[in-house]
C-alpha cells in the first residue's frame, strides 16, 4: 500500500474545488516556495498532520458513487512521489482526478498530465516579481514550464491569481495578463487574498 504520499489534511466534501462536481479535496504536505500570504502556511514545511493514504483510500471506496472528483491540493501535490501511483489508484475507483498546483516541478507535472482530468494553477505575479512572492531565485521559471505544458495538452483548467493588495498593485495585474496573452493564455481568474483562520 503507497505511503510515500504525505498529507497534511483532507475536506471530505467540496463544490468548489472541482468546477462542477462533489469533491473530496486531499491536502498534501510540503512546498518549496514561502509565498508570505499562503492560506496554508501549515503544510509548508512541519510533520504531517493529515491521515494515511491508506485510510483516505479506504475512505474513497465507501464513497464510490457519492462523490465525483478527488482534488490534490496542498502545498504543493508535485512534491510528492507517490503523486503519480495515487492519481492511478483513484482513476481506477471511476473519480475524476483533478490537480492544485503552482507550478513548482515541472518534470513531476509533466508525468502526472495524462492522468489529470482538470487542473487549477497558481500564477502569483509577473515574471520579474515572482522571486519576491516565493521566496525562491528563478521560480518564474517552473511556473511557466508547467502553464506551457499545461495549454499544450488542451486538457480543461483554470489558471488563478490571488490578489493581495500589497504584493499586487493593479500595475502588476495588467503586466501578468500580458504575458499570459503573450503565450496563447486567458488573464488569471482573481481570487482575493483571505488571511488564515
Amino acid at each position: 500500500m503507497l505511503e510515500s504520499l504525505t498529507l497534511g489534511g483532507m475536506v471530505p466534501f467540496s463544490t468548489v474545488d472541482y468546477p462542477g462536481a462533489l469533491a473530496a479535496v486531499v491536502f498534501c504536505q510540503g512546498c518549496p516556495w514561502s509565498c508570505p500570504y499562503c492560506h496554508n502556511t501549515h503544510l509548508q514545511t512541519g510533520p504531517a498532520e493529515g491521515p494515511t493514504w491508506s485510510s483516505v483510500l479506504t475512505w474513497l471506496k465507501i464513497r464510490q458513487g457519492l462523490l465525483d472528483a478527488v482534488v490534490f491540493s496542498g502545498g504543493e501535490p508535485t512534491v510528492q512521489p507517490g503523486l503519480r501511483e495515487a492519481l492511478h489508484q483513484v482513476r481506477a475507483m471511476g473519480y475524476l482526478t483533478g490537480l492544485h498546483t503552482a507550478g513548482c516541478d515541472p518534470k513531476t507535472f509533466g508525468t502526472v498530465l495524462p492522468l489529470l482530468d482538470w487542473v487549477g494553477l497558481d500564477i502569483k505575479a509577473p515574471r520579474t516579481d515572482y522571486d519576491r512572492i516565493t521566496g525562491q531565485p528563478g521560480s518564474d521559471a517552473p511556473a511557466w514550464e508547467t502553464l506551457n505544458l499545461l495549454l499544450a495538452s488542451g486538457l480543461p483548467h483554470q489558471i488563478r491569481t490571488t490578489v493581495h493588495p500589497e504584493w499586487l498593485p493593479p500595475a502588476s495585474l495588467d503586466k501578468l495578463d500580458q504575458e499570459l496573452l503573450k503565450v496563447g493564455a486567458s488573464p488569471t481568474f482573481r481570487q482575493p487574498f483571505r488571511p488564515p483562520v
